[in-house]
């Protein structure tokens, strides 16, 4: 049996929205994903934040900043950060929009933790460099 009436079904998504593909908030999938991106990204650079760590056990102060001062040291300690404080900031905003129902609230808490893991960002990856780049200045 062939059935031969019309589409009945009526979409309630704009017709932008239809072409562009994306769910009601525009962009649900792409923080689920950077989520899960900066997770797995943070197993190995954190194994290897362990073996840095690890390496500094009973050093002396010079011995660390020669250490911590190796380019590929410094370069797996700034990954670190940059991705452990993106993971960080995607999470809690994760919390934020899903337990603080105020939208005042939730705004305001939102900039906060964005500033927050911004300014937490900022400040070691300043440790790094100060320290990794501080042999080549002096």
């Amino acid at each position: 049996m062939v059935d031969n009436r019309p589409d009945t079904r009526v979409s309630m998504r704009t017709p932008l929205a239809r072409v562009k593909g994306l769910g009601a908030s525009g962009h649900g999938v792409e923080h689920w994903w950077l989520h899960r991106m900066t997770a797995v990204s943070n197993v190995p650079l954190i194994i290897a934040f362990v073996i840095i760590v690890a390496a500094l056990a009973g050093s002396d102060y010079a011995r660390a900043i020669d250490i911590i001062s190796h380019p590929l040291v410094a370069i797996i300690l700034i990954l670190a950060v940059i991705s452990v404080t993106n993971h960080m900031r995607l999470g809690m905003q994760i919390v934020i929009e899903d337990y603080v129902h105020d939208k005042g609230y939730k705004i305001a808490a939102v900039i906060a933790n964005n500033f927050y893991a911004v300014i937490i960002a900022i400040a070691c990856l300043y440790a790094i460099l100060k320290v990794s780049l501080g042999r080549i200045l002096i």
